[in-house]
């Protein structure tokens, strides 16, 4: 590499510079920043804290910023379980340094630096599924939108609560979504900088309501937006079948105002099925994708689905761009918990072999191991992969968060 190129931490001092490229690259122009009724002053202000919190590294050329990236440190649910995870954004090169290799260079270190930060995942919301691939990463969820129609919306259900348009702000929001991330597969445990991020592009048009039970207690909520005819739900979050009739009775209300309802869910599951009408129209798209940084990090807190038999697995795994997680690891189950260790050998036992990518999308249960299997992802007889289909949990990741 060209001997003007210095890969180094950025620091406050390289805040407007780390803004530029970030305009740069993903285009907001001050025409963009006008309409979400943002200068550039306070959008460097806004971004500032989230700056300050992260791991930013980049490459300079002549001291002038070419390549960069962040670590944004976050929490998710695992299974249940609230774990530490890196979010990688604001990935950005200007055109005229790309195909040296910056991008993958700085990947591989702020790989090592979530390793050794604790943070056994890495989170990313894609530009391009293939260019990430190559460093290892893979889809864990889809988003789903859906559109209906007036006279498909589902007709009122009794409830003995009721639904109230509240501020946006409003704390029991927070305090629904909260308990929802503590009990939801794959969801980001949204703390002060996650909420600002969330309604960092929203128009001052949005709205929300809260579903109170009886005993007025907040049990679900609705973002949404009316605009021309559509109604546009940001996001719909309930914490029982009760607060999802409620919040369905709340968007049919609306039928004389709207002709069409449009919005967007992230469990894995079409709501198509649970229409009167399905002949509703739904788009699957990727959304999120992951990757394991630490193999035995990330199985050693994993939870799996309990069992009573002891069993032990060999895994060879291959990962390019981790020298820790490229070998041999031999996997002892006990109850829901597994003990992962480098191994030098199986000792003449069969090996289940997949690539860091395979790995990632099973564990975080996107892809089921048959599936993988039998698409030539994952290489092992029948009976391990069988092992596989008993250990791993069935929830689909709901990632709803966009960084």
């Amino acid at each position: 590499m060209n001997r003007h190129f210095e890969m180094r931490k950025l620091t406050k001092k390289d805040i407007r510079e780390f803004d530029d490229l970030l305009a740069y690259a993903f285009q907001v122009t001050t025409k963009v920043l006008g309409q979400a009724g943002w200068s550039k002053d306070e959008m460097r202000r806004s971004k500032k804290p989230i700056f300050d919190s992260s791991y930013v590294l980049g490459w300079f050329y002549k001291d002038q910023l070419a390549s960069q990236i962040v670590i944004y440190p976050m929490e998710m649910n695992i299974h249940g379980r609230i774990c530490a995870v890196g979010g990688i954004t604001g990935v950005a090169t200007y055109p005229e340094y790309t195909g040296q290799g910056l991008v993958h260079s700085l990947m591989r270190e702020c790989i090592r630096h979530m390793k050794e930060s604790g943070e056994t995942l890495g989170v990313l919301c894609p530009y391009s599924i293939p260019f990430y691939r190559t460093m290892g990463w893979e889809l864990i969820s889809d988003k789903m939108q859906y559109i209906i129609r007036d006279n498909q919306l589902p007709k009122k259900v009794p409830v003995p609560g009721m639904a109230e348009r509240v501020d946006v702000e409003h704390e029991d929001i927070r305090e629904i979504y909260r308990q929802h991330a503590l009990i939801h597969h794959g969801a980001l445990v949204r703390g002060e900088r996650e909420w600002e991020e969330y309604w960092r592009w929203d128009s001052d048009d949005i709205k929300a309501a809260v579903y109170y039970t009886q005993e007025e207690e907040p049990a679900g909520f609705v973002i949404y937006e009316l605009e021309e005819e559509v109604l546009r739900i940001k996001e719909m979050v309930y914490l029982s079948q009760e607060a999802k009739h409620g919040l369905w009775n709340y968007i049919s209300a609306h039928y004389s105002m709207v002709n069409f309802v449009k919005g967007y869910h992230y469990d894995g599951e079409t709501i198509a099925f649970e229409l009167p009408d399905s002949e509703i129209t739904e788009t699957i798209t990727p959304n999120i994708m992951g990757r394991i940084v630490d193999v035995c990090g990330f199985v050693n807190q994993y939870p799996f689905q309990n069992s009573t038999e002891e069993r032990t697995l060999y895994l060879r795994v291959e990962d390019g761009m981790a020298d820790w997680n490229n070998g041999l690891f031999r996997l002892d189950f006990y109850g829901s918990s597994c003990r992962c260790e480098p191994a030098e050998s199986t000792g003449g036992e069969p090996v289940i072999r997949m690539d860091i990518r395979t790995l990632t999308t099973m564990m975080m249960g996107y892809k089921r191991p048959f599936y993988l299997w039998r698409n030539e992802r994952i290489e092992a007889d029948d009976i391990l992969i069988s092992q596989l289909e008993k250990r791993i949990p069935h929830q689909k990741p709901q990632f709803s968060d966009y960084f």
